[in-house]
């Protein structure tokens, strides 16, 4: 094959990908649990799941007014483990930023 021809193979076969930009606070003093460190602790406010997802994780312990306490994180910092009503629960960056704090 000439160089041209292995060019335009290379060409057709890149993806780009973007990464999202991490949801902005809602309101003075709203978190979500992307932004615990490590040994905090922080109550749960809400959930912004749609009612299937949310009621998984409420049926795992993640309900209003509960507390949450971040714990390991995978190599690349997703999932990340989250101790909840004495288990450890792993969940991913996108699920992690729709569970607001207090």
């Amino acid at each position: 094959m000439t160089r041209k021809a292995w060019h335009w193979i290379l060409r057709v076969n890149m993806q780009l990908s973007f990464k999202k930009k991490p949801q902005q606070r809602k309101g003075p003093g709203a978190k979500n649990l992307t932004e615990l460190r490590r040994g905090e602790s922080a109550v749960l406010a809400r959930i912004d799941l749609p009612q299937d997802d949310a009621q998984r994780l409420m049926e795992m312990g993640f309900l209003p007014g509960h507390a949450i306490t971040p714990g390991q994180a995978a190599p690349g910092g997703d999932p990340r483990v989250f101790r909840v009503d004495g288990s450890e629960v792993a969940l991913r960056r996108e699920t992690a930023l729709r569970l607001i704090l207090r």
